[in-house]
């Protein structure tokens, strides 16, 4: 079967970790037809957006895509290209397993944790009113009213929006994963003793499509307590599910407990698209020094592979690269015992090596 798959090589060290990754899915004997877009900051000026709308054209028209890391300017300008394509394709679930795997660094050697989070609302929705703007003084007028609390006139405000029908599906979208994956239990993460109106519906939507799975753990924990107890017993989680931001930064603490980023994949899901990237940055300073791991991308497209239904291929494509991250051998720097070794390989030279080892796989 041939499959058409929009390819954005995004920024910085996006266009090698990618490319890397295309030849190793090809590898699998899998046929795929890239239909490679550009976006990100490096289009700026050719198209005045770093989203061009024949990107978002051509993820609609293939409904998959597998995107490099894009810059997201920090205070100022475009938002952000991810928040933008989760947004306006309606990608409402984010999909980040974070699994341990022999040869890397960490303090940690047996956790495999997926992260689930809200990605279209929450403090990410958008709704924001900056300092000294007319929108500002009404909002401040409102509350006032409403509440007969003061905002101070030098804020900035940013809504947190979360809503019964984006709680519901993310939560069945959660369960569902578990059903689907042999997962036993799920653990929806909060901030309801306080955000009692917002993380309030939250848990309860959690509870009432809780009881929908029967077969499936559940159980709730409010958010500092979990990063807490994630880093003192990560093994008594499973699949946790949460709202927009909490998801943001919960996803990479678990990074964290595997050795970082750079295993760390990533998937953006709706009910028609998907995208699959790595979770970690464009990092600009290795753009085009054949230095960089591209692990965290190929993971992200044994992601894919799953999600297409080949689960065979996946299986073999992430032992090969288990098997190759295991041995030491051909990986790049930050994934050897010391970073200085200078056996370490380039980003394509990765790849070769877990092509050579899927041909050695039954």
């Amino acid at each position: 079967m041939s499959y058409d798959i929009t390819l954005i090589p995004g920024d910085g060290i996006g266009p090698e970790v990618i490319r890397a990754t295309a030849r190793v899915l090809e590898a699998t004997g899998i046929t795929f037809k890239w239909d490679e877009q550009e976006a990100g900051e490096g289009v700026m000026e050719k198209y005045g957006t770093p989203l061009p709308d024949h990107v978002i054209e051509s993820i609609k028209r293939n409904r998959f895509a597998l995107k490099g890391p894009i810059t997201t300017p920090i205070g100022t300008g475009f938002r952000s290209v991810n928040v933008a394509l989760r947004q306006t394709l309606d990608l409402y679930a984010c999909l980040r397993p974070c699994k341990s795997y022999a040869g890397v660094l960490s303090r940690y050697s047996d956790v495999d944790l997926v992260i689930v989070r809200e990605n279209t609302e929450g403090l990410y929705c958008g709704i924001e009113f900056e300092k000294g703007t007319g929108g500002l003084d009404k909002l401040i007028a409102l509350v006032k009213e409403n509440e007969g609390k003061e905002i101070d006139k030098d804020s900035g405000v940013s809504l947190k929006v979360i809503s019964e029908k984006a709680s519901r599906r993310i939560l069945q979208f959660a369960f569902e994963y578990a059903r689907k994956n042999g997962r036993k239990k799920v653990s929806a993460v909060h901030k309801a003793n306080i955000l009692k109106y917002s993380d309030g519906l939250f848990l309860s939507v959690a509870r009432e499509v809780a009881r929908e799975y029967t077969d499936i753990e559940f159980d709730d924990v409010i958010i500092d307590n979990a990063c807490m107890q994630l880093v003192r017993n990560p093994d008594q989680y499973d699949v946790l599910v949460l709202p927009n931001l909490l998801g943001d930064i919960v996803s990479d603490l678990c990074a964290g407990l595997v050795g970082g980023l750079g295993v760390a994949p990533g998937a953006n899901i709706g009910d028609g698209y998907a995208v699959f990237e790595p979770t970690h940055g464009s990092a600009p300073k290795y753009k085009g020094l054949n230095k960089t791991n591209p692990m965290a991308t190929m993971l992200s497209g044994v992601l894919m592979l799953r999600y297409l239904g080949h689960k065979q291929s996946a299986d073999k494509m992430e032992q090969a690269m288990a098997e190759v991250i295991a041995e030491g051998k051909y990986v790049t720097y930050d994934l050897k015992q010391d970073r200085d070794d200078v056996t370490a390989v380039g980003t394509s030279e990765v790849a070769d090596a877990v092509i050579e080892r899927m041909k050695s796989l039954k």
